[in-house]
């Protein structure tokens, strides 16, 4: 298996630092810490639908997913600065 191939690996709800991961890349440095942290959960809804492995449906997610993948987009951020 070649790494290309672990990009396709499908992403659910729990895999929050993979999906930090993808956000990150999709804005880059668009959102700072403080932005990040600002973006409304709706919004952050629609952009994990958006990524293209994600498996997990609307309904399966939760305010505890969504705070957990906004921390873990900080720290994303910020190993990248």
């Amino acid at each position: 298996m070649s790494f290309k191939d672990y990009d396709n690996f499908p992403i659910n709800w729990n895999d929050h630092e993979d999906i930090a991961m993808a956000l990150y890349d999709r804005f880059g440095d668009e959102f700072v810490e403080g932005k990040i942290y600002r973006i409304r959960f709706t919004d952050l809804l629609d952009w994990i639908l958006e990524i293209p492995n994600f498996e997990g449906k609307r309904e399966g997610s939760s305010e505890e997913h969504l705070e957990q993948i906004q921390a873990k987009w900080v720290y994303e951020w910020r190993d990248n600065q």
